[in-house]
């Protein structure tokens, strides 16, 4: 996730107009940032690592002045953040900025060096400017140049190009989940990659289609579709005011962040999972191999919402490294004397990186003579620093304080750490670690679909909102699913909500059930969904109300159910993310007709640094 920003212009307020879209953006990234503006003809680029604000203090020095320019703030996704990472990349006449994945960077870089092309960085986008600089060569014009060199590409992006020898022009294009926002009126021509960034300066704006390449200059706004014709896309007039502006035009954060997972998820997964290799590249961990095969076990802690990534990613350890791997409390980890020594592996979890308990937990674990392998979402953060290795989840910014985005990504970072550990120790041959990867990128496309539910899941929620107690239920990880979707309920509508081991309720809880307390039930298609349809069954013997999350095509889950919300089908362990997301909507919907402060719930914080 980066914030991209283009300016064409006929008075040279390049330089200005961008900073401005940055700062609109710097949520996005903040690893580094870069601006190329064309000062007298030719390229000048400018770039910092760090927050924004280290850009600006390198451009008060020594302003660039010019009339066209691309600006990019950075959340690292390929290579680590350092100033040869940081946008923009350069290739001969061309300058690019980049938000998305090139997921066969590879090949693409192999075959480029065999042409002779030299690289300066370890990014996947430096591969875009080297390909649109070899079409530009060979005679295309810019537009050709970059639908060329696109088309060779598998993943996803949205990319705004300048060149040297078209200074009165920015080009773009875009692919897969990376949004890119156009827009021209008599003074300039814009490109960013979120509206906010560009409202100050223009109130009709055009969203390019996945395949659509965009040539933008002053009066100009040409749009070409993937097959090369050209097309006519409708402006939208925006009429946000600046707090919507803030949150995307989306009526809260929170909901801002469900809708962003797909992109979280896709990104997180990046070009981490290498299918042609039938591999995993955790950014470059190396584990010695015989450690790994040695190990005795896996211990995951997080707090809350982490905890339950971890309960998922315990599974995915145990089901595709065939070790033993528990997920614990970090509150309570470190009091219990744990078992664990140089052969055991501690992965701490937070978004944050700053929760104490889980800190606390890892430096228990590590003490003991455990290596460490953090899942953390903020970049230098205390747990990124004190683990031996960190792998970050590439949600960006989370502002809402019921984690959404961060809860699917860290399964997905998990189940990458899953596929590798199991592959170094021999449980997985290549042929399953690139069948596993097929259907890890299948969850973005899926999750996207599971979000075209919103309207109907707010139906069923505005039936029970006045409900002032729910149960949730599940076997496997759908019983985590229940745990994360009470969670999600009670901490942003203040209704009281437990979730529950299917198995369990004959065991307590189902001396609370009659006809006012409703009960959602996850009846993901495992090996006990025959055991969760009998749970179901029981409930309505006992005038229960059975709100059930299935999968698409399940009709027996109809003879059990008072309100059935289908999502797409897929595997267990990953059945969680795509399961997962009815839930968070569901209590979205509660709260908000409630009338609870859904951003900012009571009492709770972002980041608990206390015990």
């Amino acid at each position: 996730m980066c914030g991209i920003v283009g300016y064409v212009g006929r008075r040279e307020l390049a330089q200005d107009v961008i900073l401005d879209g940055l700062r609109r953006l710097e949520y996005r990234g903040y690893d580094s940032a870069g601006i190329a503006v064309l000062e007298d003809g030719k390229l000048r680029v400018v770039r910092a690592i760090g927050k924004l604000r280290n850009l600006e203090s390198s451009l008060r020095d020594l302003p660039v002045h010019g009339a066209a320019g691309i600006g990019h703030t950075r959340w690292a996704t390929h290579g680590q953040p350092s100033e040869e990472n940081a946008h923009p990349h350069r290739a001969g006449s061309v300058a690019i900025i980049h938000n998305g994945i090139v997921e066969n960077y590879r090949k693409l870089r192999d075959g480029l060096r065999e042409r002779g092309s030299e690289f300066s960085s370890d990014t996947d986008t430096e591969i875009i400017a080297h390909l649109i600089d070899e079409q530009r060569r060979a005679g295309c014009s810019l537009v050709e140049a970059v639908r060329n060199a696109t088309g060779q590409l598998e993943g996803s992006y949205a990319i705004v190009v300048l060149d040297e020898t078209e200074p009165g022009e920015l080009v773009a294009a875009k692919d897969g989940g990376s949004p890119c926002i156009v827009s021209a009126n008599e003074e300039a021509g814009f490109v960013a990659s979120d509206i906010p960034a560009i409202l100050p300066h223009t109130r009709r704006m055009v969203p390019l289609e996945d395949g659509d390449v965009a040539r933008v200059a002053p009066d100009t706004l040409e749009i070409w579709d993937r097959a090369g014709a050209r097309i006519e896309r409708q402006p939208r007039d925006i009429k946000w005011d600046p707090v919507q502006a803030e949150r995307g035009g989306y009526d809260r954060f929170m909901q801002k962040e469900i809708y962003e997972q797909p992109r979280a998820i896709s990104d997180t997964i990046g070009t981490r999972a290498l299918e042609d290799e039938g591999d995993i590249d955790l950014d470059g961990i190396e584990f010695d191999p015989d450690w790994v095969r040695r190990l005795k076990g896996v211990h995951l802690v997080g707090m809350g919402t982490a905890r339950h990534a971890c309960l998922i990613g315990a599974t995915m350890i145990e089901q595709h490294a065939r070790v033993p791997a528990i997920a614990d409390l970090s509150s309570e980890y470190r009091y219990r004397d744990p078992v664990v020594d140089s052969d055991y592996l501690v992965i701490p979890v937070s978004q944050s990186g700053e929760t104490t308990d889980t800190l606390q937990a890892l430096r228990e674990a590590a003490g003991r003579g455990a290596l460490s392998l953090g899942i953390v979402n903020a970049p230098d953060s205390s747990i990124a620093r004190d683990v031996d290795h960190v792998l970050y989840t590439h949600a960006g910014l989370e502002i809402g304080v019921a984690s959404t985005k961060c809860f699917t990504a860290q399964i997905a970072a998990l189940d990458l750490v899953a596929l590798k550990l199991g592959l170094l120790r021999g449980t997985l041959t290549r042929e399953q670690v690139r069948a596993a990867i097929i259907e890890l990128r299948r969850v973005p496309r899926l999750v996207e679909q599971t979000l075209g539910l919103w309207d109907e899941i707010g139906e069923i929620a505005s039936r029970y909102v006045h409900a002032g107690n729910f149960l949730f239920l599940g076997r496997g990880v759908g019983c985590t699913v229940a745990l994360e979707g009470a969670l999600k309920l009670k901490e942003i509508s203040y209704i009281h909500a437990e979730g529950y081991a299917a198995g369990e309720m004959k065991h307590g809880p189902i001396a609370l059930i009659d006809e006012n307390m409703p009960v959602v039930v996850v009846a993901n298609r495992s090996n006990t969904y025959s055991k969760v349809l009998a749970n179901a069954a029981e409930v309505r013997a006992r005038q229960g109300v059975v709100i059930a999350i299935a999968e698409q095509g399940d009709e027996e889950i109809d003879s059990v159910a008072n309100e059935v919300i289908r999502v797409p089908a897929i595997s267990d362990p990953l059945s969680s993310i795509v399961m997962s997301i009815p839930l968070q909507i569901f209590a979205y919907h509660i709260a908000t007709l409630k009338g609870t402060d859904v951003d900012q719930p009571r009492n709770l914080a972002k980041s608990v640094t206390v015990e």
